[in-house]
């Protein structure tokens, strides 16, 4: 008797287990780090920041030879980050092709493929298997690959990609909660968009949405490569995943959740433009106001 009311128990207990887990199931965010349910959320909003990695501020992330877009480009070329996506509601998903296509500054020319029955002179192009050569010599049937006094390979011709420094500019998309359980504010990032400065146009090309939780985990499998530079005491060098989680950056509030979904730019659209800039200093403000007022309240 006293077995069978055991394994009762023991069932109901698993019942009552799955229900709890299904009920936990929508209650959280699949994007965040935190995981912090709905139901422990006091308050929260979801705010876009832009970073700029030059900033004094963020040069941690950009140091020369070890920006955090370099790992990023080495990661999605080795294939070790695989999912990126096109807007910041990070469920449609972006080629590896189409990222690299975006990733081209300057389009490559396209040259006549070799012939050897064709004459050709100093300076001429051609294509031949798929590399560029420029002819040297006067020649005619000299193989570009063999013939090193005649011919001799050439980059002009290819296509010139963004370099990791010319990708400067960071778009974050975080939710703001106070957890009325743990009675603290938090910032949990959900999703990061690097865009790369083009000279031809002056704007800026976005090239693709990261999940932060993949970013935090690429950041923690690099320890060598991911270090956020402290340029005060490099002994207290950081993890990027470490100096994103302790806020050693500064990003500007480009806009806050709304019905209309404008930034605070288009807000202000056909203002002086110092109102808008005002306007997102105030946005911070209004932040530190609420948890301040949380908090007192």
């Amino acid at each position: 008797m006293t077995a069978k009311r055991f394994l009762v128990g023991l069932a109901l207990a698993m019942i009552s287990g799955s229900a709890f887990a299904q009920q936990e199931e929508g209650q959280v965010n699949p994007n965040s780090l935190l995981n912090i349910p709905r139901y422990e959320q006091l308050y929260k909003v979801r705010v876009w920041r832009v970073i700029d990695l030059r900033e004094k501020q963020n040069k941690g992330f950009f140091a020369r030879g070890s920006e955090v877009t370099k790992l990023i480009i080495n990661a999605v070329t080795s294939g070790e980050l695989a999912d990126i996506y096109v807007n910041d509601s990070i469920t449609t998903r972006k080629s590896k092709e189409d990222f690299f296509k975006d990733m081209v500054s300057v389009p490559g020319a396209t040259y006549e493929t070799w012939t050897p029955t064709k004459d050709y002179y100093v300076d001429d192009p051609v294509t031949f298997e798929g590399k560029n050569y420029l002819a040297t010599a006067d020649n005619k049937g000299k193989n570009p690959k063999t013939s090193s006094n005649e011919w001799a390979e050439t980059n002009q011709g290819k296509a010139q990609v963004y370099s990791p420094t010319e990708i400067y500019q960071c778009r974050l998309v975080e939710d703001v909660i106070f957890d009325k359980r743990r009675s603290r504010l938090y910032y949990d990032m959900l999703a990061m968009q690097f865009s790369a400065f083009d000279n031809n146009s002056g704007t800026f090309k976005p090239l693709g949405w990261f999940k932060y939780k993949d970013l935090e985990k690429l950041f923690r499998n690099h320890v060598k490569d991911a270090v956020w530079f402290n340029r005060y005491n490099t002994a207290e060098n950081k993890n990027y995943a470490d100096a994103f989680l302790l806020r050693l950056f500064h990003g500007t509030i480009e806009k806050v959740e709304n019905p209309d979904d404008d930034t605070i730019y288009d807000t202000y659209n056909g203002r002086p433009r110092q109102e808008a800039v005002w306007a997102t200093e105030w946005e911070e403000m209004k932040l530190m106001e609420r948890e301040h007022n949380l908090w007192e309240y």
